[in-house]
């Protein structure tokens, strides 16, 4: 299974809202996650809007990408989220760059 740890950068005036979001992730983009292997995912947001991401898969990042690319719901999702990162409306899943593992404790 890898670990896969990433960051983007959340519009600090949007914090609220994107928060809110969160909240209440549509049930089929859920389950949408789970089909494509997204497994323990998590995302923690500090008040100057970096993002990071984290979940385990048996894939790498650009493959668990690609496959939730091939949801129809996520098309959804990306639309409804690119407005709320930084660089310039790119849907956040075209933003993820993988983050270099230094420690781990098991």
């Amino acid at each position: 299974m890898n670990r896969i740890g990433f960051r983007l950068q959340v519009r600090r005036e949007l914090l609220d809202d994107y928060r809110q979001h969160h909240e209440v992730v549509w049930p089929e983009m859920r389950e949408a996650l789970h089909r494509c292997g997204w497994h323990n995912y998590s995302l923690f947001l500090d008040g100057d809007g970096t993002l990071f991401g984290y979940f385990e898969t048996d894939a790498t990042l650009a493959d668990a990408v690609q496959s939730m690319q091939s949801e129809p719901v996520n098309e959804r999702w990306q639309a409804l989220m690119a407005p709320y990162f930084v660089d310039d409306g790119t849907a956040g899943d075209r933003q993820m760059r993988a983050l270099d593992e230094v420690f781990h404790l098991p």
